[in-house]
């Protein structure tokens, strides 16, 4: 946990995709120190009139490399946050040739009680994790 939702345009061969996935992956770990293996991603591309992203007046220009990615995780200080803001457009620019501009992020947080790795159990509240 934390859990990542990727929604892009389609098009990306699976080499670009594992290297957008681990990309974000290296900012999360550097921003919100999970362990390794703390790795919850999924993917879903769409056809181009099937997701519209625009930038709320804010003149941030969007290409067909547009990647929106939204975290929903346990409670964050805010200089975690910013952290993986700034992080991830760093490794996506470098590693992938993604523009800052992108690139949206959204975060959802939720308590520990709100998640169940398996087996029926809160893993948070029952000590296992």
């Amino acid at each position: 946990m934390p859990l990542l939702r990727f929604d892009l345009y389609e098009g990306r061969t699976d080499a670009e995709l594992k290297a957008l996935l681990d990309a974000v992956h290296r900012a999360m770990l550097a921003a919100f120190k999970v362990p390794e293996r703390d790795r919850y991603q999924i993917v879903n591309e769409h056809k181009a009139p099937r997701m519209i992203m625009e930038d709320t007046g804010l003149d941030i220009p969007r290409t067909k490399n547009f990647v929106f990615i939204q975290v929903t995780t346990r409670p964050r200080s805010r200089e975690m946050k910013e952290q993986f803001y700034r992080l991830t457009v760093e490794e996506l620019e470098k590693s992938c040739g993604i523009a800052p501009s992108d690139v949206m992020i959204n975060l959802v947080t939720c308590t520990d009680e709100d998640w169940s790795f398996g087996n029926g159990r809160a893993q948070f509240l029952t000590g296992e994790l």
